[in-house]
């Protein structure tokens, strides 16, 4: 447990320059550890839906609602949850949403008006409508009056995951199957393959300083500008294991810098996944080799002073705002083969800016660096590693760094 610690510790403090990732648990206060949704509020309180109901944290003290205290809650199991402009909390559950005043909790199910028991995501407007995403299509709440869209109103079947609002009042959908979709109050329209988007099945949304779109798909990250026009698409942002190559995104979000954060998360034949960072130039990868809770990466939020809370399924990680100064890139990404290895091994990397002092170092799990090699100016550098004992090493080049096994 200790050496697990150290080397998670040695890739913080590699990978990136004022580094700190702090990961909440049931020891610290969580009432599960399996978090599926999380919010800041307005006085940077955050609350994290659960299995097991909903926690607050407010920097020192927890407090926790479930069905055994609050009765009305619809349900333990929070898959949404939403921090209004006036304090309210609003959750959604499989059974309905529920709203917590500061006082009391109060529920709301289909027999209210519903388009859907089952919630994925809730958005509150400039105006202080409440969108509900919802497995049916979306639901607004306007003043005391739920009203619901389906497909029988235009919106493509599968279900909506989050609704976004662009400055010129459009409300932007990320649905389930039918892609992108707009809704300029009165006509849906959908946006597809066919226009660019990497996959019809689309999971979250985040809009720029200069509205352009980000849309987190089955496939990777897809951006249209503010005309809903195709601009680029991203399709690995995260580095899986071969031969998997498309990043499914459970959620992306953008800082108050600009910077895109995605969340990756692979559930099919191995778990993998972590959230990546791009800076407009390089995407920048977190994981539990960096620290992270785990690698079921659920949900995020970005507080006030823009550290990134990320929901896992094995606890809470904050990314403190600190983490994006970093050193000079001097590689894109990099490659180690074979890994594990016992005599030899070749580093391949993507890109090279010519950098003379741009070197390979190897570090021991106790920060001892044990060899450093100029890179070539080729694609790969191979290098003797006879004279190290066996066991864990970090390689790492400029603020880039993977774990190395030598037997």
């Amino acid at each position: 447990m200790k050496s697990l610690f150290t080397f998670s510790i040695l890739c913080l403090a590699l990978a990136l320059q004022s580094q700190t990732i702090t990961n909440f648990k049931t020891t610290d206060g969580l009432p599960n550890n399996n978090v599926l949704c999380l919010t800041a509020d307005a006085s940077n309180n955050m609350w994290f839906g659960t299995q097991s109901g909903i926690a607050k944290y407010d920097g020192s003290q927890w407090t926790i609602y479930n069905k055994t205290s609050n009765p009305e809650i619809p349900n333990n199991t929070i898959t949404a949850i939403a921090a209004l402009k006036n304090g309210n909390i609003w959750i959604g559950t499989d059974y309905g949403i529920g709203i917590y005043d500061g006082s009391k909790w109060t529920s709301y199910t289909t027999a209210d008006g519903l388009g859907s028991n089952r919630v994925n995501y809730i958005t509150e407007l400039a105006n202080g409508d409440i969108w509900i995403s919802d497995f049916n299509g979306a639901t607004k709440y306007s003043g005391a009056t739920f009203t619901k869209y389906g497909s029988a109103d235009g919106l493509p079947f599968g279900g909506v995951q989050q609704i976004q609002e662009a400055k010129n009042g459009d409300i932007i959908m990320a649905t389930g199957l039918g892609g992108l979709v707009k809704y300029n109050g009165s006509t849906f329209t959908a946006y597809k393959t066919t226009e660019g988007l990497l996959s019809n099945s689309s999971s979250s949304l985040a809009l720029d300083n200069a509205s352009n779109i980000w849309i987190g798909t089955g496939a990777g990250v897809s951006v249209f500008d503010s005309n809903y026009t195709f601009k680029e698409n991203f399709t690995r942002l995260y580095k899986l294991p071969e031969p998997d190559t498309l990043n499914p995104v459970e959620d992306i979000k953008i800082d108050s810098k600009g910077q895109i954060w995605v969340g990756i998360y692979v559930d099919y034949l191995v778990s993998v996944g972590g959230v990546s960072m791009y800076d407009g130039n390089t995407w920048m990868e977190y994981d539990e080799s960096n620290g992270l809770a785990g690698p079921t990466i659920r949900n995020m939020c970005i507080d006030v002073n823009d550290n990134v809370w990320v929901a896992t399924s094995t606890g809470v990680s904050r990314i403190n705002s600190g983490t994006t100064s970093i050193s000079k890139v001097f590689v894109q990404d990099f490659d180690l083969f074979p890994n594990p290895t016992k005599d030899r091994l070749t580093v391949t990397y993507e890109q090279h800016n010519g950098t003379k002092n741009a070197s390979i170092e190897i570090y021991n799990t106790a920060g001892k660096l044990h060899l450093t090699q100029p890179l070539s100016f080729g694609f790969s550098t191979t290098l003797s590693i006879k004279p190290l004992p066996a066991g864990f090493y970090i390689v790492k080049i400029g603020n880039r760094v993977k774990k190395l096994e030598i037997y």
